[in-house]
């Protein structure tokens, strides 16, 4: 069977350059999510399985199954209702800082074929919190929102916590859960806010400003080593933090095999990432002894690798780089075979499968699980 996108489209687009690629598919989703009619044509062609095995309900929040947008992918909530029309459960939009800021120099982003993976310094180019509040405001949304949360690149370090707390503010009527981004590597000097005093103050700022207690979750680099992830636990824990998204994207150039990009600055994202990201969920969940709800991202390009993350203990799960070279069909797709995964290895509902260090099989078309 011919896959439209894999086989017909990608082509054309990785043509092209890949940030104008990603603004034009940006805007296109922006059309369609104001046509009601172009929005059900969508759930028709990507229509979902039965997912009432893989519902949960976290801090409040219904999610229909665990697959999600990541940060990054829509900065700014252009394409909420497209989102949801393709079958996701979530959304996670921003990064947004308190000023609008353009990023870092161009050329920033690259895609890396040969390893299924993503290279980008953009430096949370966004429109900024206050337009994107009031975007919002005209958004509709039919699934959970989260907005993550960066400092602007203008802002002193040790004025950080107020830089985010404006953007709280300005956000907080719209988003459904809250995201502390302190891990991106394109904004100079931002991953030092995850050591444990930094983020401390940051915490205590926004949550003084919770009337409503709206969740909170720190997004978190995959280059940590375990002391540091043990003092984020900490840090979680005392405050009573409502999760952890693990991870953002990475500054190794490990095992790369496409040429030409091991000293060109940004993080990588896509199945690079995919084995770090999994150990850090199975530590973070082993050590807080499934306590801390966990949302794996990084490298989830097919079913196994979704898997692999719930039974490290992830409970729901994030889309980025996947989309890129997959398309909107990896949504039912790893649905489809998550359900199927299930019923064989007699697992009545995901959460089940989440934290139980089940591993995946494939053995030809179907799917079948080792106990």
């Amino acid at each position: 069977m011919i896959d439209p996108y894999t086989q017909l489209l990608r082509p054309l687009l990785f043509r092209g350059d890949p940030e104008l690629v990603h603004a034009l598919s940006l805007g296109l989703a922006a059309r369609i999510s104001s046509s009601g009619l172009l929005l059900e044509q969508v759930r028709k062609l990507y229509k979902l399985p039965p997912t009432e095995r893989m519902e949960q309900n976290l801090w409040g929040l219904p999610f229909s199954h665990p697959l999600g947008l990541a940060a990054g992918f829509d900065k700014n909530g252009q394409g909420i209702p497209l989102w949801a029309a393709l079958g996701l459960a979530f959304v996670e939009i921003g990064t947004v800082t308190a000023q609008p800021q353009p990023g870092n120099p161009r050329p920033r982003l690259f895609r890396l074929p040969r390893d299924q993976a993503i290279l980008n310094s953009l430096g949370f180019n966004n429109w900024g919190a206050q337009v994107v509040a009031e975007h919002l405001r005209h958004q509709p949304r039919s699934i959970p929102l989260g907005i993550n949360l960066g400092k602007s690149k203008v802002t002193p370090l040790e004025q950080a916590a107020a830089d985010y707390l404006h953007s709280w503010q300005q956000l907080y009527p719209w988003g459904d859960y809250f995201v502390i981004n302190v891990s991106s590597p394109n904004t100079v000097g931002l991953r030092q806010l995850q050591e444990k005093q930094h983020l401390q103050t940051l915490v205590t700022a926004l949550q003084s400003h919770n009337p409503q207690n709206k969740p909170i979750l720190v997004k978190i680099a995959p280059d940590l080593s375990w002391q540091q992830l043990d003092q984020i636990l900490e840090v979680v824990q005392d405050n009573h933090l409502a999760g952890i998204i693990a991870t953002n994207t990475t500054l190794s150039r490990d095992h790369l095999t496409t040429p030409g990009f091991t000293h060109i600055p940004g993080g990588i994202s896509g199945q690079p990432l995919r084995q770090r990201s999994t150990q850090i969920i199975r530590y973070l969940y082993q050590h807080s002894q499934g306590q801390i709800p966990i949302i794996g991202v990084g490298g989830i390009n097919s079913a196994q690798a979704a898997w692999e993350k719930l039974a490290a203990g992830a409970s729901l799960l994030q889309l980025y780089t996947g989309l890129v070279y997959h398309g909107p069909a990896l949504i039912p797709r790893l649905l489809h075979t998550l359900h199927h995964a299930l019923h064989h290895a007699q697992i009545p509902h995901l959460k089940y499968l989440i934290g139980s260090g089940i591993p995946y099989e494939t053995a030809g078309e179907s799917a079948a699980i080792a106990r």
